[in-house]
Protein backbone atom coordinates (compact mmCIF):
# COMPACT_ATOMS: atom_id res chain seq x y z
CA UNK A 1 0.00 0.00 0.00
CA UNK A 2 1.65 2.94 -0.90
CA UNK A 3 1.53 6.27 1.34
CA UNK A 4 -1.34 8.59 0.53
CA UNK A 5 -1.12 12.54 -0.46
CA UNK A 6 -2.01 15.66 1.71
CA UNK A 7 -0.78 13.62 5.00
CA UNK A 8 2.11 15.64 6.71
CA UNK A 9 4.17 14.26 9.68
CA UNK A 10 6.49 15.40 12.54
CA UNK A 11 10.09 14.24 13.13
CA UNK A 12 11.05 15.42 16.40
CA UNK A 13 13.89 14.01 19.11
CA UNK A 14 13.04 12.80 21.99
CA UNK A 15 16.11 12.87 24.06
CA UNK A 16 18.61 15.65 24.11
CA UNK A 17 19.39 15.54 20.41
CA UNK A 18 22.04 13.72 18.38
CA UNK A 19 19.09 10.77 17.79
CA UNK A 20 19.34 10.01 14.15
CA UNK A 21 16.71 12.48 12.82
CA UNK A 22 18.65 13.26 9.46
CA UNK A 23 18.48 9.89 8.47
CA UNK A 24 15.15 9.15 9.12
CA UNK A 25 13.94 12.51 7.44
CA UNK A 26 16.41 11.51 4.29
CA UNK A 27 14.58 8.65 4.27
CA UNK A 28 11.15 9.65 4.66
CA UNK A 29 11.55 12.38 2.20
CA UNK A 30 10.86 9.44 -0.61
CA UNK A 31 7.16 10.13 0.37
CA UNK A 32 7.17 14.15 0.63
CA UNK A 33 6.93 17.25 -1.62
CA UNK A 34 8.23 19.46 0.89
CA UNK A 35 10.28 19.31 4.05
CA UNK A 36 10.26 22.13 6.75
CA UNK A 37 12.58 23.14 9.29
CA UNK A 38 10.66 25.23 11.74
CA UNK A 39 13.39 26.07 15.03
CA UNK A 40 16.79 26.26 15.76
CA UNK A 41 19.72 27.71 14.07
CA UNK A 42 22.97 26.12 13.12
CA UNK A 43 23.39 24.79 16.11
CA UNK A 44 21.75 21.78 14.94
CA UNK A 45 23.97 19.41 13.12
CA UNK A 46 21.89 16.58 10.92
CA UNK A 47 24.62 13.84 9.48
CA UNK A 48 23.06 11.84 6.14
CA UNK A 49 24.74 9.01 4.99
CA UNK A 50 23.89 7.77 1.19
CA UNK A 51 25.59 5.41 -0.60
CA UNK A 52 28.52 5.31 1.72
CA UNK A 53 28.73 9.11 1.31
CA UNK A 54 28.56 11.04 5.02
CA UNK A 55 26.94 14.39 4.11
CA UNK A 56 26.60 16.90 7.38
CA UNK A 57 23.27 19.53 7.28
CA UNK A 58 22.81 22.35 10.05
CA UNK A 59 20.14 24.66 8.28
CA UNK A 60 19.11 23.28 5.59
CA UNK A 61 16.58 20.49 5.44
CA UNK A 62 17.80 17.22 5.18
CA UNK A 63 15.24 16.61 1.96
CA UNK A 64 17.33 18.66 -0.18
CA UNK A 65 19.14 15.21 -0.90
CA UNK A 66 16.54 14.12 -2.99
CA UNK A 67 15.75 15.43 -6.02
CA UNK A 68 12.82 17.40 -6.98
CA UNK A 69 11.45 18.01 -2.91
CA UNK A 70 10.99 21.61 -1.96
CA UNK A 71 12.60 22.48 1.43
CA UNK A 72 11.58 25.18 4.01
CA UNK A 73 13.33 27.45 6.31
CA UNK A 74 10.19 28.69 8.81
CA UNK A 75 9.93 31.81 10.69
CA UNK A 76 11.14 29.56 13.46
CA UNK A 77 14.69 29.30 12.93
CA UNK A 78 17.18 31.99 13.60
CA UNK A 79 19.01 32.42 10.25
CA UNK A 80 22.81 32.84 9.81
CA UNK A 81 23.38 33.40 6.26
CA UNK A 82 26.47 33.29 6.38
CA UNK A 83 26.57 29.66 7.78
CA UNK A 84 23.78 29.13 5.34
CA UNK A 85 25.05 30.24 1.92
CA UNK A 86 28.38 28.61 3.05
CA UNK A 87 26.14 25.34 3.17
CA UNK A 88 24.86 25.89 0.06
CA UNK A 89 28.28 26.09 -1.15
CA UNK A 90 29.12 22.76 0.02
CA UNK A 91 26.40 20.92 -1.31
CA UNK A 92 26.27 22.43 -4.86
CA UNK A 93 29.99 21.56 -5.01
CA UNK A 94 28.42 17.88 -4.17
CA UNK A 95 26.25 18.69 -7.48
CA UNK A 96 23.17 19.29 -5.10
CA UNK A 97 20.76 21.85 -6.70
CA UNK A 98 19.71 24.20 -3.91
CA UNK A 99 18.96 27.97 -4.35
CA UNK A 100 15.84 26.91 -6.77
CA UNK A 101 14.20 24.43 -4.18
CA UNK A 102 15.38 26.73 -0.96
CA UNK A 103 12.29 28.94 0.13
CA UNK A 104 13.19 30.86 3.42
CA UNK A 105 10.24 32.86 5.29
CA UNK A 106 11.05 36.09 5.78
CA UNK A 107 10.18 36.72 9.55
CA UNK A 108 13.07 34.34 10.23
CA UNK A 109 15.39 36.62 13.05
CA UNK A 110 18.76 36.82 11.68
CA UNK A 111 22.18 35.48 13.93
CA UNK A 112 24.42 38.16 13.66
CA UNK A 113 28.11 37.75 14.26
CA UNK A 114 27.54 40.68 17.57
CA UNK A 115 24.89 37.19 18.72
CA UNK A 116 27.95 34.94 18.70
CA UNK A 117 30.34 37.51 20.30
CA UNK A 118 27.90 38.19 23.15
CA UNK A 119 26.88 33.92 23.52
CA UNK A 120 30.74 33.69 23.80
CA UNK A 121 31.27 36.41 26.02
CA UNK A 122 28.77 35.32 28.48
CA UNK A 123 30.15 31.75 28.48
CA UNK A 124 33.44 33.14 29.58
CA UNK A 125 31.80 35.48 32.13
CA UNK A 126 30.46 31.97 33.54
CA UNK A 127 33.47 30.12 33.83
CA UNK A 128 35.69 33.37 35.25
CA UNK A 129 32.73 33.59 37.72
CA UNK A 130 32.54 29.86 38.49
CA UNK A 131 29.16 29.32 37.75
CA UNK A 132 28.65 25.89 35.71
CA UNK A 133 28.96 26.58 32.31
CA UNK A 134 25.13 26.23 29.64
CA UNK A 135 26.81 24.43 27.25
CA UNK A 136 26.25 26.53 23.96
CA UNK A 137 28.12 25.75 20.68
CA UNK A 138 28.91 29.69 20.62
CA UNK A 139 26.89 30.53 17.70
CA UNK A 140 25.21 32.77 18.96
CA UNK A 141 21.21 31.07 19.02
CA UNK A 142 20.24 32.22 22.65
CA UNK A 143 20.89 36.22 21.76
CA UNK A 144 19.21 35.90 18.26
CA UNK A 145 16.05 34.47 20.44
CA UNK A 146 16.19 37.04 22.91
CA UNK A 147 16.29 39.57 20.54
CA UNK A 148 13.03 38.42 18.78
CA UNK A 149 11.53 37.75 22.00
CA UNK A 150 12.61 41.65 23.07
CA UNK A 151 11.05 42.66 19.66
CA UNK A 152 14.17 44.63 18.35
CA UNK A 153 15.62 41.46 15.89
CA UNK A 154 16.65 42.07 12.46
CA UNK A 155 14.62 39.73 10.04
CA UNK A 156 15.13 38.30 6.49
CA UNK A 157 12.66 40.84 5.45
CA UNK A 158 15.23 43.56 6.33
CA UNK A 159 17.18 42.58 3.99
CA UNK A 160 15.49 44.04 1.10
CA UNK A 161 15.51 47.50 2.97
CA UNK A 162 19.15 48.53 3.65
CA UNK A 163 18.54 51.95 5.16
CA UNK A 164 15.75 50.03 7.40
CA UNK A 165 18.50 47.55 8.56
CA UNK A 166 21.36 50.09 8.86
CA UNK A 167 19.16 52.10 11.52
CA UNK A 168 18.10 48.73 13.36
CA UNK A 169 21.32 47.78 13.34
CA UNK A 170 22.84 50.51 15.37
CA UNK A 171 20.45 50.78 17.39
CA UNK A 172 21.08 46.71 18.16
CA UNK A 173 24.94 47.78 18.59
CA UNK A 174 24.90 50.34 20.97
CA UNK A 175 22.66 47.91 23.48
CA UNK A 176 25.18 44.99 22.88
CA UNK A 177 28.30 47.45 23.32
CA UNK A 178 26.64 48.33 26.35
CA UNK A 179 26.52 44.87 27.72
CA UNK A 180 29.88 43.81 26.56
CA UNK A 181 32.31 46.18 28.11
CA UNK A 182 29.68 47.41 30.84
CA UNK A 183 29.12 44.36 32.58
CA UNK A 184 30.95 41.97 30.71
CA UNK A 185 34.40 43.09 30.21
CA UNK A 186 34.81 42.58 26.50
CA UNK A 187 38.15 43.58 26.00
CA UNK A 188 39.21 40.97 28.32
CA UNK A 189 37.88 38.18 26.44
CA UNK A 190 39.99 36.17 24.27
CA UNK A 191 37.30 35.76 21.40
CA UNK A 192 38.23 33.27 18.46
CA UNK A 193 39.95 34.67 15.06
CA UNK A 194 36.31 34.23 13.66
CA UNK A 195 34.62 37.08 15.43
CA UNK A 196 38.02 39.41 15.76
CA UNK A 197 37.17 41.04 12.46
CA UNK A 198 34.02 42.39 14.01
CA UNK A 199 35.87 43.88 17.27
CA UNK A 200 37.82 46.71 18.17
CA UNK A 201 39.14 47.23 21.92
CA UNK A 202 35.63 44.63 22.90
CA UNK A 203 33.30 46.91 20.76
CA UNK A 204 30.98 45.45 17.91
CA UNK A 205 31.90 47.83 15.19
CA UNK A 206 29.25 48.86 12.50
CA UNK A 207 30.91 48.82 9.17
CA UNK A 208 32.13 45.29 9.03
CA UNK A 209 28.90 43.57 10.24
CA UNK A 210 26.50 46.36 8.28
CA UNK A 211 29.11 45.18 4.93
CA UNK A 212 29.05 41.34 5.44
CA UNK A 213 24.91 41.45 5.49
CA UNK A 214 24.65 43.52 2.37
CA UNK A 215 26.80 41.24 0.76
CA UNK A 216 24.71 38.42 1.64
CA UNK A 217 21.47 39.97 1.47
CA UNK A 218 21.99 39.39 -2.53
CA UNK A 219 22.55 35.75 -2.68
CA UNK A 220 19.45 35.57 0.24
CA UNK A 221 17.08 37.52 -1.07
CA UNK A 222 15.68 35.65 -4.28
CA UNK A 223 15.36 32.65 -1.97
CA UNK A 224 13.34 34.14 0.50
CA UNK A 225 9.02 33.79 0.76
CA UNK A 226 5.76 34.36 2.02
CA UNK A 227 6.27 29.83 3.51
CA UNK A 228 3.48 30.15 5.80
CA UNK A 229 1.30 31.01 2.58
CA UNK A 230 3.13 28.30 0.12
CA UNK A 231 2.93 25.36 2.92
CA UNK A 232 -0.21 25.91 3.31
CA UNK A 233 -1.44 25.75 -0.78
CA UNK A 234 0.76 23.05 -0.99
CA UNK A 235 -1.00 21.22 1.15
CA UNK A 236 -4.34 21.94 -0.05
CA UNK A 237 -3.02 20.76 -3.44
CA UNK A 238 -2.66 17.66 -2.13
CA UNK A 239 1.59 17.25 -1.17
CA UNK A 240 2.83 15.52 1.90
CA UNK A 241 4.58 17.68 4.14
CA UNK A 242 7.63 16.44 6.21
CA UNK A 243 8.53 18.98 9.36
CA UNK A 244 12.14 18.67 11.16
CA UNK A 245 12.48 19.22 14.04
CA UNK A 246 16.26 20.17 15.36
CA UNK A 247 18.03 19.48 18.84
CA UNK A 248 15.60 17.12 21.33
CA UNK A 249 12.41 16.92 23.82
CA UNK A 250 15.02 17.18 26.56
CA UNK A 251 16.56 20.70 25.34
CA UNK A 252 13.55 22.17 25.10
CA UNK A 253 13.31 25.59 26.94
CA UNK A 254 10.29 25.12 28.28
CA UNK A 255 10.08 20.86 28.57
CA UNK A 256 13.75 20.34 28.99
CA UNK A 257 16.29 19.82 31.55
CA UNK A 258 16.08 23.93 31.84
CA UNK A 259 18.50 25.90 32.45
CA UNK A 260 20.94 23.57 29.88
CA UNK A 261 18.61 24.09 27.06
CA UNK A 262 18.13 25.31 23.97
CA UNK A 263 16.43 28.86 23.53
CA UNK A 264 13.74 27.22 21.53
CA UNK A 265 10.74 24.98 21.52
CA UNK A 266 11.99 21.89 19.83
CA UNK A 267 8.45 20.01 20.68
CA UNK A 268 6.18 18.82 17.95
CA UNK A 269 3.63 21.45 18.68
CA UNK A 270 6.01 24.34 17.71
CA UNK A 271 6.60 22.84 13.83
CA UNK A 272 3.02 24.61 13.66
CA UNK A 273 3.82 27.75 14.90
CA UNK A 274 7.76 27.61 13.49
CA UNK A 275 5.93 26.85 10.19
CA UNK A 276 2.73 28.86 10.53
CA UNK A 277 0.46 25.92 9.78
CA UNK A 278 -2.59 25.09 12.20
CA UNK A 279 -2.03 22.11 14.41
CA UNK A 280 -4.87 20.56 12.43
CA UNK A 281 -2.54 20.01 9.71
CA UNK A 282 0.00 17.92 11.63
CA UNK A 283 -1.62 14.15 11.64
CA UNK A 284 1.40 11.93 12.95
CA UNK A 285 4.09 12.40 15.31
CA UNK A 286 7.17 10.31 14.89
CA UNK A 287 9.58 10.35 18.07
CA UNK A 288 13.21 9.51 17.11
CA UNK A 289 14.90 8.04 20.24
CA UNK A 290 18.97 6.41 19.91
CA UNK A 291 18.64 2.25 21.47
CA UNK A 292 20.75 4.36 24.23
CA UNK A 293 21.41 7.94 25.79
CA UNK A 294 23.78 10.40 24.97
CA UNK A 295 24.10 14.30 25.58
CA UNK A 296 26.78 17.26 24.47
CA UNK A 297 27.52 19.54 27.42
CA UNK A 298 26.20 20.56 30.77
CA UNK A 299 23.08 19.15 32.40
CA UNK A 300 21.98 16.73 34.71
CA UNK A 301 21.87 12.87 32.90
CA UNK A 302 20.58 10.76 35.16
CA UNK A 303 21.57 7.02 33.15
CA UNK A 304 25.34 8.80 32.26
CA UNK A 305 28.06 5.50 32.32
CA UNK A 306 31.62 5.63 32.59
CA UNK A 307 31.99 6.14 28.95
CA UNK A 308 35.76 7.03 29.02
CA UNK A 309 37.70 3.79 30.03
CA UNK A 310 38.16 0.72 28.26
CA UNK A 311 36.36 -1.99 28.00
CA UNK A 312 32.85 -0.64 30.28
CA UNK A 313 29.54 -0.33 28.33
CA UNK A 314 29.73 3.27 28.12
CA UNK A 315 33.03 3.17 26.22
CA UNK A 316 31.49 0.76 23.77
CA UNK A 317 28.85 2.92 23.33
CA UNK A 318 30.89 6.14 22.55
CA UNK A 319 33.53 3.98 20.34
CA UNK A 320 30.96 1.67 18.68
CA UNK A 321 28.34 4.75 17.82
CA UNK A 322 31.07 7.65 17.11
CA UNK A 323 29.17 9.29 19.78
CA UNK A 324 31.11 13.41 18.70
CA UNK A 325 28.85 16.15 17.76
CA UNK A 326 28.35 17.02 14.52
CA UNK A 327 28.23 21.02 14.80
CA UNK A 328 31.31 21.01 17.73
CA UNK A 329 32.79 17.91 17.52
CA UNK A 330 32.57 17.71 21.27
CA UNK A 331 32.47 14.18 22.44
CA UNK A 332 28.83 13.25 23.82
CA UNK A 333 28.14 11.52 27.04
CA UNK A 334 26.81 8.24 26.94
CA UNK A 335 24.50 6.15 29.06
CA UNK A 336 21.67 3.62 29.64
CA UNK A 337 18.27 4.05 27.69
CA UNK A 338 16.49 6.35 29.64
CA UNK A 339 12.23 4.85 29.46
CA UNK A 340 11.13 6.95 31.64
CA UNK A 341 12.58 9.95 30.21
CA UNK A 342 11.47 9.14 26.88
CA UNK A 343 7.56 8.42 28.55
CA UNK A 344 8.19 12.56 29.65
CA UNK A 345 9.18 13.28 25.65
CA UNK A 346 5.87 11.13 24.46
CA UNK A 347 3.65 12.93 27.01
CA UNK A 348 4.48 16.54 25.62
CA UNK A 349 5.16 15.83 22.03
CA UNK A 350 2.22 13.50 21.72
CA UNK A 351 3.65 10.85 20.00
CA UNK A 352 2.23 8.63 17.38
CA UNK A 353 4.87 6.18 16.73
CA UNK A 354 8.83 5.68 17.89
CA UNK A 355 11.81 5.17 15.70
CA UNK A 356 14.62 3.37 17.43
CA UNK A 357 18.04 4.40 15.70
CA UNK A 358 21.23 2.77 16.53
CA UNK A 359 20.20 -0.18 17.79
CA UNK A 360 23.22 -1.92 16.43
CA UNK A 361 25.81 -0.12 18.64
CA UNK A 362 24.44 -2.37 20.93
CA UNK A 363 25.89 -5.35 19.11
CA UNK A 364 28.06 -7.53 21.45
CA UNK A 365 27.45 -6.54 24.92
CA UNK A 366 26.51 -9.23 27.15
CA UNK A 367 23.66 -7.47 29.20
CA UNK A 368 21.99 -3.99 29.19
CA UNK A 369 20.03 -1.84 31.77
CA UNK A 370 16.79 0.00 30.87
CA UNK A 371 15.79 2.88 33.16
CA UNK A 372 11.97 2.19 34.27
CA UNK A 373 12.06 5.03 37.12
CA UNK A 374 13.66 6.64 39.48
CA UNK A 375 14.18 7.34 43.68
CA UNK A 376 13.56 10.78 44.00
CA UNK A 377 14.16 11.63 47.46
CA UNK A 378 13.12 8.70 48.96
CA UNK A 379 10.44 7.99 46.86
CA UNK A 380 10.07 6.20 42.99
CA UNK A 381 8.34 8.06 40.28
CA UNK A 382 8.12 6.59 36.85
CA UNK A 383 8.37 9.49 34.73
CA UNK A 384 11.21 12.35 34.46
CA UNK A 385 10.61 15.26 36.40
CA UNK A 386 10.96 18.92 35.24
CA UNK A 387 14.04 21.26 35.67
CA UNK A 388 17.80 19.78 35.92
CA UNK A 389 17.62 20.50 40.22
CA UNK A 390 14.84 17.33 40.46
CA UNK A 391 16.77 15.25 37.67
CA UNK A 392 20.06 15.88 39.16
CA UNK A 393 18.54 14.09 42.57
CA UNK A 394 16.96 11.29 40.65
CA UNK A 395 18.76 7.89 41.19
CA UNK A 396 17.69 5.64 38.19
CA UNK A 397 16.00 2.61 38.92
CA UNK A 398 16.97 -0.17 36.36
CA UNK A 399 15.79 -3.40 34.45
CA UNK A 400 18.50 -6.02 33.14
CA UNK A 401 17.78 -7.67 30.27
CA UNK A 402 20.16 -10.07 28.07
CA UNK A 403 22.27 -8.63 25.29
CA UNK A 404 22.96 -10.47 22.02
CA UNK A 405 25.87 -10.97 20.10
CA UNK A 406 24.84 -11.61 17.04
CA UNK A 407 25.72 -8.40 14.41
CA UNK A 408 22.42 -6.29 13.68
CA UNK A 409 24.32 -3.92 11.07
CA UNK A 410 22.07 -3.38 8.50
CA UNK A 411 19.51 -5.16 8.84
CA UNK A 412 16.17 -4.41 7.15
CA UNK A 413 13.79 -7.22 8.29
CA UNK A 414 11.89 -7.65 12.02
CA UNK A 415 12.50 -10.99 12.03
CA UNK A 416 16.17 -11.28 10.89
CA UNK A 417 16.88 -9.34 14.64
CA UNK A 418 18.39 -11.25 17.47
CA UNK A 419 15.73 -12.68 19.74
CA UNK A 420 17.02 -10.51 22.68
CA UNK A 421 16.81 -7.49 19.96
CA UNK A 422 13.44 -7.88 19.93
CA UNK A 423 12.67 -8.14 23.19
CA UNK A 424 14.33 -5.53 24.13
CA UNK A 425 12.26 -3.48 21.95
CA UNK A 426 9.01 -4.98 23.23
CA UNK A 427 10.42 -3.81 26.69
CA UNK A 428 10.84 -0.19 25.41
CA UNK A 429 7.13 0.08 23.58
CA UNK A 430 5.48 -1.65 26.98
CA UNK A 431 7.20 0.79 29.84
CA UNK A 432 6.86 3.62 27.05
CA UNK A 433 3.25 3.08 25.98
CA UNK A 434 4.34 4.05 22.61
CA UNK A 435 4.35 1.65 19.23
CA UNK A 436 7.61 1.44 17.67
CA UNK A 437 7.30 2.23 14.02
CA UNK A 438 10.57 2.22 12.63
CA UNK A 439 14.33 0.63 13.40
CA UNK A 440 17.62 2.20 12.24
CA UNK A 441 20.43 -0.80 12.10
CA UNK A 442 23.03 1.54 10.78
CA UNK A 443 23.26 5.50 9.18
CA UNK A 444 22.79 4.27 5.75
CA UNK A 445 19.61 5.32 3.87
CA UNK A 446 18.93 2.12 3.08
CA UNK A 447 19.51 0.02 6.76
CA UNK A 448 15.99 0.83 7.89
CA UNK A 449 13.22 -1.77 8.98
CA UNK A 450 9.68 -0.05 8.85
CA UNK A 451 7.04 -1.36 10.84
CA UNK A 452 4.66 1.29 9.97
CA UNK A 453 5.01 4.07 7.44
CA UNK A 454 4.31 7.35 9.65
CA UNK A 455 2.65 8.83 6.03
CA UNK A 456 0.22 6.13 5.84
CA UNK A 457 -3.40 6.54 7.61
Amino acid sequence: MKPTTGRNVVVVGTQWGDEGKGKLVDWLTESAQGVVRFQGGHNAGHTLVIGGVKTALHLIPSGIMRPGVTCYIGNGVVLSCAKLLEEIAGLEQAGVRVRERLRISEACPLILPSHAVLDVAREAAREHGGSEKIGTTGRGIGPAYEDKIARRALRTQDLKHPERFAAKLRELLALYNFVLTGLLDSAHIPFNDALLPYLKNGELQFDPIYAEAMRHAEAVKPMLADVSRELNEAHRDGANLLFEGAQGTLLDVDHGTYPFVTSSNCVAGNAAAGAGVGPSLLHYVLGITKAYCTRVGGGPFPTELDWQTKGTPGYHMSQEGAEKGVTTGRLRRCGWFDAALLKRSAQVNGLSGLCITKLDVLDGLKELQLCVGYELDGEQIDILPLGADDIARCKPIYETLPGWSERTVGVTRYEQLPVNARLYLQRIEHVVGVPIHVISTSPDRDHTIMLRHPFLP
